[in-house]
């Protein structure tokens, strides 16, 4: 007879686990996640922008995930970038290598190659590829500037690294490409964390000066078709994880394979919805709010025999900014629960872990077999 299994995760305080009831993944229904129309976001009504924020907040304390529509990231930006992202995947594995993030980046810039990650322990290895690049401000589309032009207290979290694009030159319009719909998003971010702010009961331009030169990192992944061997061991495109930062911004192509763990356990599919981001909330937004939204535990699988492609963009706070729960979330019989830290030193102590166990595994390998990475985006 089938039983509640534990599933265990990695957090930047060390592991946790959930129960995972022992149904087959289902359909989400609309409750669940629901679909928020962003077009009077746009509007210059606060009481517009006010009502898409309590839509928002509902979703938010439910599952932490929802759909958006009328966003405005024009279509054709998604549709050159996800064709630069399969140009990219379709190379010779040597000019992939070009731009290793293992070899290269000291901050997760880069290429990572099938099967090179593990994101969680209690699931297969993640069979996908990635490439994925960070915030810098020269090519923020919001208020550019070269990066000396910066504070140094700012300065020092930046990281960006230029070989992810002169590795990639040889691809025409790629930086472009990737850019126009990074900054889109970049763009879009700074709009709707200020319906965060309201829906938390905030002043709207709460986050506006912690936003300047924010945590967004791009990444593009790459699910390959599904073999008969990855069918049989029951292989994840990418393991069960909950997100660092703020919120994340999802464009999922046509295929679907998002999968998110409900609060009772049940894994709910999250199908592409045309026309649609899925965003969810992060880490950093439920220790600010007091858990009061939900990060959310989610998953890739991609069981189809097509390619699938993906292309999150993780938004936070500029990470030096120190930040406790939010005042509007605590009360005298509901006290903060965590201490102040800055969104920076938050990632990387979940990013350290990750290193540290990589190290580990690498070492026992070398000890197993003499003759012879686990990062998370």
């Amino acid at each position: 007879m089938s039983t509640v299994t534990k599933l265990e995760l990695r957090t930047a305080l060390g592991p946790v686990y959930r129960d995972v009831l022992p149904h087959p993944p289902r359909d989400c229904t609309a409750d669940e996640v629901p679909v928020v129309d962003l077009a009077p976001i746009f509007s210059e009504d606060i009481a517009d922008r006010k009502r898409v924020a309590a839509q928002l907040r509902a979703a938010a304390t439910n599952n932490g995930f929802f759909y958006v529509k009328n966003h405005g990231i024009p279509q054709e930006i998604i549709a050159r970038c996800k064709q630069q992202v399969l140009d990219f995947m379709r190379q010779p594995q040597e000019k992939k290598d070009l731009v290793d993030s293992r070899k290269l980046s000291k901050f997760f810039n880069g290429y990572l190659g099938k099967s090179k990650t593990k994101i969680s322990r209690s699931e297969t290895v993640d069979i996908r590829e990635s490439f994925g690049f960070r915030y810098s401000p020269d090519l923020d589309p919001d208020h550019p500037m070269d990066i000396s032009e910066v504070s140094e207290e700012v300065r020092a979290w930046i990281r960006a690294e230029n070989f992810v694009w002169d590795g990639t030159s040889h691809l025409p319009n790629f930086k472009k490409d990737c850019i126009a719909y990074w900054g889109s998003c970049l763009t879009l971010a700074r709009r709707l964390v200020r319906i965060f702010a309201l829906s938390l009961g905030l002043d709207e331009n709460y986050w506006d000066d912690k936003v300047t030169h924010p945590g967004a990192d791009g990444v593009f992944n790459y699910y390959p078709p599904r073999s008969v061997e990855e069918t049989a061991n029951n292989s994840v495109g990418l393991g069960s994880h909950t997100d660092l930062q703020l919120f994340t911004l999802l464009w999922q192509d046509s295929i679907g394979g998002l999968q998110i763990l409900s609060k009772e356990g049940q894994w709910l599919k999250a199908p592409p919805i045309e026309g649609t981001l899925v965003v969810n909330i992060g880490d950093f937004m439920m220790r600010l709010c007091n858990d009061i939204y939900k990060s959310t535990v989610h998953r890739v699988t991609n069981e189809s025999t097509a390619e699938r492609v993906s292309m999150p963009f993780f938004f936070g706070l500029n990470f030096n900014c120190v930040e406790g729960v939010v005042p509007s979330c605590t009360s005298e019989s509901n006290p903060p629960k965590y201490e102040p830290i800055s969104c920076g030193n938050w990632c990387q102590m979940r990013f350290k872990m990750e290193r540290d166990e990589f190290t580990k595994g690498e070492q026992a390998k070398i000890s197993a077999a003499p003759s012879a990475l686990v990062v998370a985006m």
